[in-house]
């Protein structure tokens, strides 16, 4: 009989478990919950943190009533990035910052002095805790008891897998994702966990797939889960989206992915990196065979929200329409980070749109942010659309309408990962269709005028 496989899947915004088959990927059972930050005291400045411990209290409650739990072989961590947990030479969580606490830009000026360059990492310098390197630096200089008790770092996955193993590790992905602490090139970690000492408190680096042990007893009493399921390193949740496709599909085919979520992070496999800007929020991601893609990203999950307000109506055809008639405009940004750092986002002759229609120019913003992005990226081929976006009933749409000579396709809901998750795992991955162009809206026309007008807007 085939086993399960479980997928920790630990958002900024929400945390899932999801059981899926690991013959052919069915899913078979889901829950989550949000995964708001706490707030912490005793800290200096640092006022909130992941809620890890909440987390984990709700992943074995869930884990213990998942069912079919007899049947999981294997446990795949996968979370978002910026994100690390410091851990005493007891096996004690001391902290885990947010990456959205407002602390961290009190050192930013130091922190500055002593980061490398953007040429040696491909990292671009962020605001608050988005580099991981902003973090360990903030503790070390403003908390250095807490620093001097740290005996491991551990990448937000691979903390997860270490509480279900007990076995430590490091891992590409993370590191590579805008941390300032991976040399891409290289393939090692940068100058600058040379410099500030780091490099004792990073474990040794494994691979996204490798299973680094069995469950710790303790979880596997407290779950019911066999005693002999693996656990997997993991990996970052948008390498894992992109990582779907790239195990799929052809090795010298170029694509790009647009993994949504909270961040809308665009990947594009075959893009030179030497088109890649530090000032727009560009960076080499380090997928899990170690190789660096060139990458973007905006905050788009956060941005949608603002722009479309406290509405539920979902967008439609109809909205759209009432946005281009009103000639209704979204400028950025609503959010941290992105290609248009600096600038205040701004509506304009939006008051007047009804629900829908504010929920069809948040996709449209969205939208138009994706393909600036793709364009200055230089990506070519299919684009795929992971995550809400892809269930959005517009946002593919609007995206083939900009876009009419690369054909769009909408992927899955959860993030597009079961063929990652198959292949971490062990298990062969379905092979993914050709993407088939999506049939342009009707506004097709229309959306390209308004695109060169919003763009000419950014500029002005």
């Amino acid at each position: 009989m085939s086993g399960l496989i479980a997928v920790i899947d630990i958002g900024k915004t929400n945390a899932k478990l999801i059981l899926v088959e690991d013959e052919g990927g069915a899913t078979v059972w889901s829950v989550e919950r949000p995964s708001p930050a706490v707030a912490v005291t005793g800290f200096g400045d640092l006022s909130r943190q992941l809620d890890v411990h909440g987390i984990e209290a709700w992943l074995i409650g869930q884990l213990a009533a998942a069912p079919q739990k007899h049947r999981i072989r294997a446990i795949v961590p996968v979370a978002h990035g910026a994100a690390m947990v410091l851990v005493d030479g007891e096996g004690e969580t001391l902290l885990a910052p947010d990456y959205e606490d407002g602390c961290f830009d009190r050192l930013g000026a130091a922190y500055r002095r002593v980061r490398r360059p953007y040429a040696e990492t491909l990292s671009p310098a962020l605001p608050a805790g988005l580099n991981l390197g902003t973090q360990i630096f903030f503790v070390q200089e403003a908390l250095p008891e807490v620093f001097l008790r740290t005996r491991i770092i551990l990448t937000y996955p691979q903390y997860w897998s270490w509480r279900l193993s007990g076995v430590a590790a490091s891992e590409v992905t993370s590191l590579g994702c805008h941390s300032d602490l991976w040399n891409p090139a290289a393939q090692t970690f940068s100058d600058l966990v040379r410099d500030q000492g780091w490099g004792a408190l990073m474990p040794p680096l494994r691979p996204a797939r490798a299973a680094l042990g069995s469950l710790r007893q303790e979880v596997a009493e407290a779950t019911g889960l066999p005693a002999d399921c693996a656990v997997i390193c993991g990996i970052h949740d948008s390498n894992a989206s992109y990582l779907s496709h790239r195990v799929a599909r052809p090795e010298g085919e170029a694509f790009s992915v647009v993994s949504s979520g909270t961040w809308c992070i665009v990947l594009a496999k075959g893009a030179d990196l030497a088109r890649l800007r530090e000032a727009e929020d560009m960076l080499a991601n380090v997928d899990a065979l170690g190789v660096p893609t060139a990458t973007a990203r905006f905050m788009g999950g956060r941005e949608y929200a603002t722009i479309a307000g406290e509405g539920t109506a979902p967008p439609s055809v109809a909205g759209l329409a009432a946005v281009l008639k009103a000639d209704s405009v979204a400028l950025p940004s609503f959010a941290l980070g992105g290609p248009c750092q600096g600038r205040k986002g701004e509506m304009l002759r939006a008051d007047g749109l009804p629900p829908e229609g504010r929920a069809a120019l948040a996709t449209l913003y969205c939208a138009l942010m994706a393909d600036l992005i793709l364009d200055r990226l230089g990506a070519a081929g299919a684009i795929l659309v992971d995550g809400p976006f892809a269930a959005n009933p517009l946002f593919p749409g609007v995206l083939q309408s900009l876009r009419p000579a690369d054909p769009v396709a909408a992927g899955g809901t959860r993030g597009g990962i079961t063929a990652a998750v198959l292949w971490l795992a062990g298990a062969v991955p379905p092979p993914e269709a050709p993407a088939k162009p999506l049939p342009p809206l009707a506004e097709a026309e229309a959306l390209r005028s308004y695109r060169d007008r919003w763009r000419r807007m950014l500029t002005a």
